[in-house]
Parts: C-alpha cells; structure tokens; sequence
C-alpha cells in the first residue's frame, strides 16, 4: 500500500539512461501502475494533485503523444522520445512531429 513515485538519481553521462527504469521496473509493476507512478502518485506525494498529473483546466498541461500502446509496451517511454509525436512542457510543444 505504500506509494512508489517514479524517479531516477541518474544525470550527467547518465541521463540518457534514466528511462531504462521502465524496463526495469517491468519485472514488480504493470505499465498502468508504472504511468500512475510517474504522474498521478509523484502528483500526490509533492502535494500537487490536480496541477500536475492529470489533463485537467488549470493543469501544467505536460501531454505526450505516443507511437503506439504503451499499456502493452512499456518500452515505448524509452529511447529519449523516440516514439513520442508530441511531447508539450507546460502548455508548450517541445516536439511535434504530427
């Protein structure tokens, strides 16, 4: 029952390596958990529920669009964006390729 946030310590020559934690995690957690994880609970755990984490008015509006299910392909969150058309920070896009 305990809640789990999704991270990494990784950074520097690292960085890229930070989304490998996805396959890691693979082998304990769904993807669905695994996506709760990273938006949702580290919404609930810095006590920013409804600003961060969801697609809701007012939100921080941080949206991916993904080449595929990453339901059924965890690894679909990896490779630095690599399958993501859309990647917005902040209302803003930062990749578009649509």
């Amino acid at each position: 029952g305990a809640k789990v946030a999704f991270g990494t310590d990784l950074f520097g020559t690292f960085f890229e390596q930070q989304s490998l934690e996805f396959t890691l995690r693979q082998a304990v957690c769904s993807p669905a958990e695994m996506i709760r994880s990273a938006t949702a609970v580290c919404a609930d755990l810095f006590n920013m529920s409804g600003r961060i984490g969801v697609i809701a008015p007012g939100a921080c509006a941080d949206l991916l669009a993904i080449d595929g299910d990453p339901l059924q392909d965890i690894r679909l969150l990896q490779e630095e964006g690599r399958h993501m058309s859309v990647i917005m920070k902040e209302g803003k896009f930062v990749v578009n390729r649509l």
